[in-house]
């Protein structure tokens, strides 16, 4: 008898829909370990947002215990044509300041030169300049120089201490020298040809010269000088940068800290901290079933988290005048969060900011609030925390779970032959019985026949 290749043909019996409903039903062993893998792999996305987010308190604790943010000041300018900007060394303080003169730098102009490239230089040619604090220095030219190799030749000379220029002034092309420097001292005060093919072709037009000169302003009716326009050090520091419309303007100049950045440091603080605080709320909701709650629901690094930044908001900050948040308009609500009263924190930065710096920076990294948040957070952030030691922890437990799921698998597939072979041989042996039963019917048939006929 042929061998039976499809289930079925030889029964008659729907085998191949029969297997089909065993390998689901063996495959049902195999969904737990999936929503585990499922449970485990939400777990390390969920760790990973609650790392995110406590990042992002811990740089804004960290804005907190920068003894800077305390030391700050900003400038105020009243009226126009100057910018101010203050240093880790200025003080707070009122100034007034009459611009006399801005600076300028100095420059001189040579006479006419009909053709820009007719040849000037003769052997060793060169030009000397001479600069308001006497010092002298010396530009050489190749023979053959026009009016524009003297040009590149000067803007080539790192050392020459000007810029050179052509202007066509409608009558003839004019070297211009300006000074690199802004000043008296810098500014370039006359220059001299030697060497020249024709010692008349081209000369300094001494009509033509503008001296450098220093800005000159009195700060609270004190004279300074300064070779630039922008003035450093005339008020400790402080830079006053002075504009092209300086001159002839008295302005006011305000010293004063800078309480804007804390009380925006402290806002941040408030926020990160209530947005975390978010985050782990939606992580640890408890759902009416498991696909409704959270991911972190009951997890012991959460909970130890929000304990632990809960005792150190609250504990007192010893050594100051300030030692608790409410002090500041902080107040620690009972759904967990923070709230801020910005004119309470307005009013005490006002009347006591260095103890406000107290309660938050203190006298070392780790003695204010925020010292004692960001080593509590250490805890749980980095290689070396607790977030990523869970990270971890999932991370294997996937991997045990994917192998479990392989050795499942296999094992089904196995059972699934082996009923597969089973049901191979029931249909052969139904084939065979069916086969007999129409052999035995046929002969049954002939001698119900052969009967009919002797009688």
């Amino acid at each position: 008898m042929a061998t039976i290749t499809a289930l079925g043909v030889g029964s008659g019996l729907d085998l191949t829909g029969l297997l089909d409903q065993l390998r689901a039903a063996e495959r049902q062993k195999l969904q737990p370990i999936t929503a585990q893998r499922t449970q485990e792999q939400a777990k390390i996305s969920a760790y990973g947002r609650l790392q995110s987010a406590l990042n992002k308190f811990q740089d804004a604790t960290a804005k907190l215990n920068d003894p800077k943010l305390y030391q700050g000041l900003t400038t105020q300018v009243r009226g126009d044509g100057m910018t101010a900007s203050a240093g880790a060394t200025a003080t707070p303080g009122n100034y007034e300041v009459e611009v006399l003169n801005t600076a300028r730098a100095g420059s001189v102009a040579t006479t006419r030169v009909a053709d820009s490239s007719a040849a000037l230089a003769g052997p060793n040619a060169s030009l000397e300049l001479s600069f308001g604090d006497g010092s002298t220095r010396t530009v050489t030219f190749d023979e053959g120089a026009t009016l524009v190799d003297m040009r590149n030749a000067i803007n080539a000379d790192a050392d020459a201490g000007v810029n050179a220029s052509i202007i066509f002034d409608g009558q003839g092309h004019r070297l211009v020298l300006s000074s690199r420097e802004s000043g008296v001292d810098a500014g370039v005060t006359g220059v001299s040809f030697a060497g020249l093919a024709d010692p008349g072709a081209i000369a300094e037009d001494t009509a033509a010269r503008q001296a450098g000169r220093d800005a000159e302003l009195k700060i609270n009716g004190i004279t300074i000088t300064s070779a630039t326009n922008r003035v450093e050090g005339a008020i400790q520091g402080v830079t006053l940068e002075l504009t092209a419309d300086s001159a002839g303007k008295t302005l006011g100049v305000t010293v004063q800290r800078d309480t804007d950045s804390l009380k925006e440091a402290v806002k941040g603080f408030v926020s990160a901290y209530n947005e975390m605080k978010s985050t782990i709320g939606r992580m640890t909701a408890a759902g009416s079933d498991a696909t409704s709650a959270g991911e972190l629901v009951g997890d012991r690094v959460v909970r130890s988290l929000e304990s632990r930044l809960s005792r150190d908001l609250t504990d007192i900050v010893p050594g100051g005048d300030i030692t608790m948040m409410s002090q500041l308009g902080i107040s620690l609500r009972p759904n967990g969060r923070l709230e801020l009263d910005e004119s309470k924190l307005s009013e005490a930065i006002a009347t006591n900011q260095q103890a406000v710096a107290d309660f938050f920076a203190g006298d070392s990294k780790e003695a204010g609030l925020a010292g004692r948040l960001g080593d509590s957070m250490k805890r749980y952030l980095g290689d070396e925390g607790l977030i990523k030691s869970s990270i971890t922890s999932s991370e294997t437990r996937i991997d045990s779970l994917k192998a479990r799921f392989e050795r499942m698998e296999t094992s089904i597939e196995r059972s699934i032959e082996r009923y597969r072979k089973q049901f191979s041989q029931l249909d052969m042996m139904m084939a065979q019985m069916n086969s007999m039963s129409a052999y035995l019917s046929q002969q049954f048939d002939i001698m119900n026949a052969q009967l009919g006929r002797r009688r």
